[in-house]
Parts: C-alpha cells; structure tokens; sequence
C-alpha cells in the first residue's frame, strides 16, 4: 500500500469513495494535487461504522501489552514512511519539512507515552470495597469499579496538524490505548498526508496480529459526511478538534440521536496574556519579542496563539507596543493551510476594524495566494467588554491589544471573557501574590494557566490540561493532549459480587499488575488481604 490511491479506507480495504470528487491542493501556488479523491457516501459511512462495531468485540478484550505494542508499532510505521510522508505533507500544507518533521516527533511521543499508560495500568482506576456477609442486618456486597472502553469511536482530524491531530494524532491514540475501534474522517485539506497515515497504521495493525477493522477512514469536504458518522448508532463517542462552528453543528447532532453520546470537541481560544506594570517596565521588550514570536508562530494557526494582550495605560505599555509593532510589521507573510481557512482569518481582521479596533501594524502585503499578513490591532478595554465580536478568534497571525486603565480594570476584561484553553499572566512573584482575584478568575476560565511564559507550545505529558470551559471545548473536565485523555474514552462499571476468575486482572485479589488500586479507601499497590 505505498502508493496513493484517493480510496477510503475500510478495515485496511481501499474503497473508491461514491460521493463527489475533490483533490488536495498546494496553498503556496494553488495547484491542485494528484490522484482524485472521492468522498463517503452515507452507505460507506455506515459500512464504516459497523465494522468498527464488529471488531470492537475482539479489540476492546486484547491485554494492556498487546495494545501498548501497537501503539508503539504506529508510532515506528510513521518514522519509516520517511520522506514520502513528509513531501506529501508539506505539499499539502505549505508547512516546511523541519515542522513536519517535529510534529511527526511529537506524534510519536504521543502514541509511545498511551503505550506506556498501558503498561503502567494505573489509568483503569480500580477501585475495590470488600463485601463482608457477616454484617448485620445487611450483609456487605463485594464491589469492584473499573474504566472500560466505550466503543467505536468518531475522531474528526484538524487542518493545521497534520499528524499530531490527524489520523493517528491524539484522539486516535487514545481511543486506541483505552481499547476502542476508531473511524476517522481525515480533513479534506490534507487527504494524501491521511492515506499515507493510515497505511503506516494498517502495516502496524499487521505486524502485531491487530483486526483491521479496528481503524477505518472516511473522506468528506461536505459536513454531511462527519455528520452522518456522528449519528451512526454504532459510534459511542466522538473527538474533534476545529472551529466553533464546526464542533457545535457535531455537539448538537450527537445530542439529537435517540442514545446521545459524548463529544470531546476542542473549539477555539483566543488565549488572552495579562501583562502587570512591574513586568511591563522591568522587561518590556524581552516580553514584546516572545509575544511576536509566539503571534506569528505557525503563521497563527496553533490554537493556543496569544490572540489577546491586556495591559495597563503607561509609558512602559506604549513602549511595548510600539516594540510589538515593529516586529509583526516586520513579519514575513506565511502561507496559511488553505484558502477557505485565509479567507476566514482576512474576514475575522476586517471585522475587528468594523467593530472598532485600529490597526496599529501589518506586514508587507503581497499578491501570492493564500499568504496572511500578520496583524496587530488595538482597543480600549471599555469597547472591548462591550463587544462580543471583538473577543472572538481570528486563526491567524493577529492579535489585539487591549489597553485598560488599572488592574480592575483588567480583571473586568477577564471576567467578560469567555472559556479558554490558556490564560497568562507576565509579572513578579510579588505582583501574582497581590492578584489573587485576578487568578481566581482565570482559572474558572481556562484550562492551563501560564506563568511569565508564553502560550505556544503544547507540552505532551501526564499533567497537561488542553481544554477549557465552553467555547474552548466541549467538556471542560477532560483534556484532548497528554495522558488523562485517555479516560475520555472509558466509562466506570462496577462488578458486584463476582467470582475471581471472571474478574479483570486488575480488580482480582492478587494484583498481579501491581498497579495502583484504591481497596477500602485507601491507594494501594498491595493485594486484597
């Protein structure tokens, strides 16, 4: 399976798509690329969708180490598909090789650190209350919870990583570790990247004796094709990562179904960063110069870039915004991943001016496709609170600058600020001891809260959290990166008065994984006496 086919992919089976035709496209030159492919039809996309059903009865039953070894043969597929999955990629994307080569790192790193929650065991959450019969009036049932997986699941990739969110990006690898079957609906903006993907993931399926049918691929521009995926009764949970707009049409069709099922969705973020005085004057140009570079980063497609930068009225502030500036104006402009996705970034920058905002810099504009020029806006915080418009994400590289007249007044923007995936604050220790409020409200109000630092830069890790409350995800209790996104693809049952055979290894007496287990209250490693 080395060469592109512009099939869908059903369990390992390439199957011309019956829907329309579309190609990918290289947005530095806006060339179209070979082979056609062809979109779902509603019958393939249950076809899809029931065969992950029918291996979900053999995947979900498969040990820890069997699972944690196809996990790790993924992540050795992808390193050996070379050079002919990064061409494709930068093709597709414009994205230069040096990127792609660290995200395809960062993926690995992804589905390696599941393998090893896996392998530790800890994350089913075993937890053990002995029964004893002798009690009076009621004898004590015996109960014993764990997480199990909860089905096939819908993964919806992103655009703007094409491995990292992609086909064996995070939701995949998680839906995997936690032993779910996956049917992915690759994104149209990078559809050769996705079916080099899936090959490296079928061969490492082969190579540890894994069903096929544990991972299919659905190609689709048209939202019919992800929403007619979200309402097949086979599917038990769905991730996504993308716009407002598209995660709110997906929530809203799962919670339609006669069984609603759960929808991780991560949807936006404009990642406000408050800068104290004591900061702004002690170190405003370092600041200035990792806040341009953080803006720009990625041409501002990363979801975490500083859309946001909120200050007090000072000479120190103007000093720092007049070195921020110089710097975006100064700025190449990047190629954006695609045209519909520049056209949104130009119409989100225009509508801020609409509401207000004055440009305060913009780099060189050109006449090349798809090519963004970054931006920096400014505003009063008053007009800012005022107006909803101007606190919505942009995607791209631009950013406001939100002037306030005190800290009050900051902490008035941060409270009219709707959920986000990251908040931070520059300052001295002594000014963030002094801003309790100030934090209290952030951290209602994001899912990663950041210290003199900068936003870009997603650590993949065991306590990283990137979510936030609505509209930054769908579920603020949850996080789409690191190793606790596992549990969004499990469910707690409990087994009451079982017999030790029939019971899991990890809520037998003997724990023979030696795991951690909470028995009777309290967290342990050692057997049920």
């Amino acid at each position: 399976m080395s060469d592109l086919s512009g099939s869908l992919f059903v369990a390992g089976r390439t199957v011309k798509g019956l829907g329309a035709s579309f190609h990918g496209v290289n947005p530095a030159n806006s060339e179209a690329l070979t082979p056609e492919f062809w979109e779902a039809s509603p019958k393939q996309v249950a076809e899809a969708a029931e065969v992950a059903y029918q291996a979900f009865a053999e995947y979900s039953v498969l040990d820890a180490a069997q699972r944690a070894e196809f996990l790790r043969a993924i992540a050795d597929e992808l390193l050996a598909a070379g050079t002919t999955l990064l061409d494709r990629a930068s093709a597709e994307t414009a994205l230069p090789i040096a990127r792609l080569e660290s995200e395809r790192a960062r993926t690995m790193h992804q589905l390696q650190l599941m393998a090893d929650v896996l392998e530790e065991g800890s994350w089913v959450e075993a937890r053990i209350d002995t029964g004893n019969s002798a009690r009076t009036p009621i004898p004590k049932p015996d109960l014993r919870r764990m997480l199990v997986p909860l089905g096939p699941v819908a993964v919806f990739a992103a655009s703007n990583f094409p491995f990292a969110y992609s086909v064996v990006g995070g939701d995949t690898a998680s839906a995997f570790a936690a032993g779910c079957t996956v049917v992915c609906k690759a994104h149209p903006a990078h559809p050769g990247t996705s079916e080099l993907t899936a090959q490296a993931l079928y061969r490492a399926a082969e190579r540890c004796g894994i069903p096929l049918g544990v991972f299919s691929m659905v190609h689709g521009w048209s939202h019919e094709v992800g929403i007619a995926l979200v309402k097949h009764p086979r599917i038990q949970a769905v991730g996504f990562t993308g716009s407002l707009r598209g995660g709110r049409a997906i929530y809203d069709a799962a919670a339609s179904r006669n069984e609603p099922i759960p929808v991780y969705a991560e949807m936006g973020s404009v990642n406000p960063v408050f800068l104290l005085p004591s900061a702004v004057r002690e170190r405003g140009d370092a600041i200035a110069q990792g806040l341009a570079a953080s803006i720009t980063q990625g041409v501002g497609q990363f979801c975490t870039n500083p859309g946001v930068v909120i200050g007090v009225r000072d000479a120190s502030l103007a000093k720092l915004t007049l070195a921020l500036a110089e710097r975006i104006g100064a700025a190449d402009g990047g190629v954006m991943l695609y045209d519909g996705l520049f056209q949104n970034f130009q119409h989100g920058v225009q509508q801020s001016q609409l509401e207000g905002a004055t440009v305060v810099a913009q780099s060189a504009a050109t006449n090349l496709p798809t090519r963004a020029q970054a931006t920096l806006l400014s505003v009063s915080a008053d007009q800012f609170v005022a107006d909803a418009l101007l606190r919505a994400e942009m995607f791209g590289p631009a950013s406001i600058v939100v002037t306030a007249d005190s800290i009050a007044d900051m902490e008035n923007v941060a409270e009219h600020m709707e959920g986000q995936l990251t908040a931070t604050i520059h300052g001295t220790d002594q000014e963030l001891s002094e801003c309790a409020r100030l934090i209290n409200l952030l951290t209602r109000k994001v899912g990663r809260l950041i210290f003199n630092g900068y936003p870009t830069g997603v650590e993949v890790g065991h306590a990283i959290v990137h979510g936030g409350p609505y509209p930054a995800s769908s579920d603020s209790r949850t996080t789409a990166v690191g190793s606790a996104s596992i549990s969004r693809f499990a469910r707690p049952v409990c087994f009451q008065n079982f017999p030790q055979a029939v019971l899991a290894p990890e809520l037998r007496d003997r724990n023979s994984r030696g795991i951690w287990r909470m028995i009777n209250g309290e967290q342990t490693r050692t057997d049920v006496a």
